[in-house]
């Protein structure tokens, strides 16, 4: 039976153990964030499509082959899950402490007497403690508190890990089949160019021209000829950073890569919704947010140092000379033990001011990210936008060029024209079509860009390992 002042400290204990410390964590308001209410560049409001696999809308079956391994092998997000591992296992141990720590032991010795009557004897032991540190303020609840935001926070950390890594690897699968198609109409330019070139020195020759034309013929060539080897270089980068991101050695992919395809074309349009449900959607976002719930949580912990601190425990022996009677005497103890910092200098008071200090730069990096994410949505849309708007206009320049071009062609074949006139008129004709490609790459990476700005790429009910399970004897949050 418990002695009355152990009883009347725990009596006293118990109504404290219900409490927390520190400050409750709320969720903030968008205008405290500064959400707007609509974007302020023209975007479809409507409610946000399912953009989990948003990669298949492309129509590329080799663009979504490259996005799944690279969600399945990629290293950065391997290593995203590690760190992941690790909160949960912070967690675990924050939880454990909510629970007391239970030892046990048990021994045997044997003496014999070296000179003299008597023998020896045996004798054996056995004994447990039990200790528990009395969570009066709240603050191991409060440490508890901050770990399980800690944990949630890497979960939403390594979902922008992979939501990221997905968008880089469609972005260089984009500008690999980008730089191909640059490849090709450089090597359509080269072939008319060595066709001018010999047409130039037909014509020297049948003394029709100077031998102007033909140098400016050759220098055209050249210079056509010397943008190859610089795109063949952009190309096999592209498709190097393609085999990394696949969790592969960089010249892994080049077989699979070698045949030229189109450069792929998503939607026109996509739905963003309106600014407060397009956060919602963002794995960093929500990170952020839950570093502010830890933050908070541990100025609670802080402010529980300034409290005392109550620990309880007991023990129990028991022994005897044979094992049969190890129990026939047992004797216990219960105790416990207040302490009470009286002077440190001010170092607790300090602590939770560097915790409410900590707590004040979430929140403001929170709000960061929240006005950067908004940034990053109207960026993209207008990029979208812009590109569509590049594309007309040259597709017009196309139509264009080529009719200026066979004009060209035919008379300086008829000598109507020199050939400055005709090097000019294939210039432009190659630079439009240079100019579509690029305003079609753009589309899909300004597309690629807002899909990743709206969150897609993950879901949510979706984690690399198991959740944890709460410790079905730890006592009730005091929240």
């Amino acid at each position: 039976m418990l002695n009355r002042p152990l009883a009347w400290t725990l009596a006293l204990a118990m109504p404290l153990a219900a409490c927390s410390s520190g400050p409750d964590y709320r969720p903030r308001a968008a205008a405290e964030l500064g959400v707007p209410d609509n974007y302020s560049v023209k975007a479809n409001s409507q409610a946000q499509e399912d953009l989990t696999h948003w990669w298949t809308k492309f129509d590329d079956p080799m663009l979504a082959s490259l996005v799944d391994r690279a969600r399945a092998n990629n290293l950065d997000v391997a290593l995203a899950v590690t760190r992941l591992r690790q909160a949960r296992e912070s967690l675990a141990q924050s939880r454990a402490s909510l629970l007391p720590a239970i030892t046990a032991g048990a021994g045997a010795s044997h003496s014999q007497a070296i000179t003299g009557p008597g023998g020896g004897g045996t004798s054996f032991s056995i004994g447990g403690d039990a200790s528990y540190q009395v969570d009066l303020f709240g603050g191991v609840r409060r440490g508890v508190e901050a770990s399980r935001a800690g944990y949630e926070a890497s979960g939403y950390d390594y979902a922008a890990v992979l939501i990221s890594v997905q968008a880089e690897t469609a972005r260089n699968y984009v500008l690999a089949r980008l730089a191909q198609t640059n490849l090709a109409n450089a090597r359509d330019a080269l072939a008319i160019s060595d066709d001018n070139l010999e047409i130039a020195g037909f014509r020297v020759q049948a003394g029709l021209v100077s031998s102007l034309d033909q140098e400016q013929a050759r220098a055209s060539r050249a210079q056509t000829a010397a943008s190859i080897p610089n795109l063949e270089a952009s190309y096999n980068s592209f498709v190097s950073r393609l085999g990394v991101l696949t969790g592969q050695a960089p010249g892994a992919l080049k077989a699979e890569l070698e045949a030229a395809r189109p450069i792929p074309r998503g939607p026109a349009n996509v739905a963003t919704g309106i600014p407060a449900d397009a956060l919602r959607h963002r794995p960093d976002v929500r990170a952020a947010e839950r570093s502010l719930a830890a933050a908070t949580a541990n100025i609670g912990v802080a402010t529980a140092q300034l409290y005392p601190s109550l620990s309880i425990g007991g023990s129990l022996d028991g022994g005897g000379g044979a094992l049969s009677t190890i129990f026939d005497a047992i004797s216990g103890r219960l105790f416990a033990n207040i302490a009470q910092t009286i002077f440190d200098g001010g170092r607790r008071q300090s602590q939770v001011r560097s915790a409410e200090a900590a707590a004040d730069g979430a929140f403001l990096s929170y709000k960061q990210t929240v006005l950067a994410a908004l940034e990053d949505i109207e960026n993209a849309i207008v990029a979208l936008h812009s590109a569509q708007a590049r594309e007309a206009e040259f597709r017009v320049a196309l139509d264009a060029a080529n009719n200026q071009t066979l004009l060209a062609r035919l008379q300086y074949r008829s000598g109507l024209t020199d050939f400055t006139t005709l090097n000019q008129a294939e210039s432009s004709l190659l630079s439009a079509r240079n100019g579509i490609s690029q305003a079609q790459a753009d589309q899909s990476t300004a597309l690629i860009a807002l899909y990743l700005a709206l969150g897609g790429g993950w879901d949510s009910n979706v984690t690399p390992i198991a959740p944890l399970a709460a410790p079905e004897q730890a006592p009730a949050n005091g929240n």
